[in-house]
């Protein structure tokens, strides 16, 4: 295949991916924001990430600042050439992909890149050894050759349609990376790539410094130093925004308005991939049962979620897939009904008690649900559902922790959870869903599990017709309405106001990890600076 782009679909499905929260920044640039030149950047986030290793898993959907990937996406989600020369060839079967290697690249460290590198990097991830939770998404690949130094042949176990899309994934240098624990090394956070900034500072907890890499192969960057301040707190966030400690941030959508026709910036909103759901887990005695699932999936009002907490900024989800994708199986929707919910309990057993709890067996349909501390959203979305889930009979208990504290819970515990990422639907319903990844980390929290459904993600991955692959998806979502081992409740649109110092600035269609490698800044080493 030699045409000059691959399409990606306007809205499919997302990878399954969670933040580990950070500590707010009390200092996160050095006087104003960009110390007032144009040259300089500094922008708020809300988390920052465990490693900077691709090897680990930084950087794998793309937009990584350090690094390239063999190929990367444009504002419309696009597969163009990287570290590529060009777009793969393609076997006939479907197996193969030769990649033809872009010549005279180095890394930072004035190293050459070459094709050992792109081997070294997908056989490290691959191997058993490596704590790569998302390895899993490599799995249709058999065999990773260089042919030389400049051409690199991936050989695939099956016919893996959306495999091109992977190959955004950040290349590692093996001179470096590969004299060290892949999991515990200095290259963990000092890390060596082919991209457009270099690393030059990371306080954990406060800020990632950047500075442009003067032979990146793309040319140096106009902006030269970029700094990405790490806030949890919303308002903090703002209020730094406001008195000009950063000339961008992201925000929710009701500090987001405050900024609205603000002389001297511009706000952004980017449609995305995240959405936010409510784990069910399978070994729990009430959020197990599928009667209580089914009843929850139409007991919780979805449109008021979107309205009076996204203010408008985000639509109804359903599953993983949202409404506006190609992917979406039509008339899965759920329509919030609190009658058919208190049927479907009262069929099953779920009789109401003296306080208005439902009790079966026994056992009171009850079961607490965590959600992050200092994420106002996802407590916004936890205080919503419980409170919808009440009005039929299911009392939900909402408690904020941190992940430390959540995830040996998750095996019984319900977790206001988040997810997403742009790209195949393979890319989010496998880790989400398949019953062989139940425990696995992020994987599949609520440990759904659904033969129906795993025969169904095996086949869409591995087929290489598109009527058959969108068949094998409807399949999902439709066992998905049977038996929901989550309560989907939003996607989410991501807010951004950015001082309007540069031009070339844009929006893609973003993942759920938001801010770190998308917002406005996706590709600031295209901004140029306003005269």
């Amino acid at each position: 295949m030699t045409a000059r782009s691959i399409r990606v679909p306007a809205a499919a499905a997302l990878a399954a991916a969670l933040s580990i929260g950070a500590a707010a920044c009390s200092n996160p640039g050095s006087g104003a924001a960009g110390n007032g030149t144009k040259d300089s950047a500094v922008v708020g986030i809300a988390y920052e990430p465990d490693s900077l290793s691709p090897l680990l898993g930084y950087g794998k959907d793309g937009n990584s600042k350090i690094f390239d990937g063999l190929l990367t996406f444009d504002d419309e989600m696009r597969l163009k050439p990287a570290l590529a020369a060009e777009l793969p060839k393609v076997g006939k079967d479907g197996r193969t992909y030769t990649y033809t290697l872009r010549q005279g690249v180095k890394f930072s460290d004035g190293k050459p890149f070459t094709s050992k590198d792109v081997v070294f990097t997908y056989m490290t991830i691959l191997d058993k050894k490596t704590n790569n939770a998302a390895k899993t998404e490599l799995d249709a690949i058999k065999d990773v050759k260089a042919a030389g130094d400049n051409t690199v042949v991936f050989t695939l176990k099956y016919p893996y349609a959306p495999f091109a899309e992977r190959t955004v994934l950040p290349i590692a240098p093996e001179h470096v990376a590969g004299k060290q624990d892949v999991n515990t090394g200095a290259f963990t956070t000092k890390p060596v790539g082919t991209g457009p900034y270099v690393l030059s500072n990371w306080s954990k907890g406060e800020k990632l410094s950047f500075k442009s890499n003067p032979g990146y192969w793309g040319g140096e960057p106009k902006v030269k130093k970029f700094t990405m301040a790490i806030i949890k707190d919303d308002d903090v966030r703002a209020t730094r925004l406001r008195t000009g400690d950063l000339d961008g941030a992201i925000l929710p959508p009701n500090l987001a308005k405050t900024f609205k026709d603000e002389a001297g910036r511009k706000a952004y909103a980017a449609k995305s991939f995240d959405y936010r759901t409510v784990t069910l887990p399978t070994d729990n005695k009430v959020a197990g049962d599928t009667a209580v699932r089914r009843a929850l999936d139409v007991a919780v009002d979805r449109q008021a979620m979107v309205d009076q907490i996204l203010e408008g900024a985000g639509k109804p989800a359903y599953g993983p897939v949202p409404t506006d994708s190609p992917w979406f199986a039509k008339g899965t929707e759920r329509k919030h009904d609190l009658n058919a919910a208190k049927k479907i309990l009262d069929e099953a057993g779920w009789k109401p008690g003296k306080d208005g709890i439902r009790v079966k067996g026994g056992v009171r349909a009850a079961f607490p649900l965590w959600y992050l501390s200092g994420d106002k959203l996802r407590q916004d979305h936890a205080l919503a559902y419980a409170s919808d889930a009440k009005k039929a009979g299911v009392d939900i208990g909402t408690q904020a922790g941190t992940w430390e504290v959540i995830m040996p819970r998750m095996k019984q515990d319900a977790v206001l959870a988040g997810g997403g990422a742009p790209g195949d639907p393979d890319f989010d319903q496998y880790s989400l869903l398949q019953s062989a990844l139940a425990g696995d980390g992020f994987n599949n929290m609520a440990r759904y599990d659904n033969p129906a459904v795993d025969k169904a993600l095996k086949e869409g991955r591995r087929s290489g017709e598109p009527a058959e692959r969108k068949a094998a998806y409807d399949t999902v979502q439709r066992e998905l309405v049977k038996n929901p081992g989550y309560t989907f409740l939003t996607h989410i649109d991501h807010l951004y106001v950015v001082d309007d110092k540069w031009t070339g600035l844009s929006t893609q269609i973003e993942p759920h990890d938001h801010g770190l490698a998308s917002g406005p800044w996706w590709n600031v080493e295209d901004w140029t600076p306003k005269k």
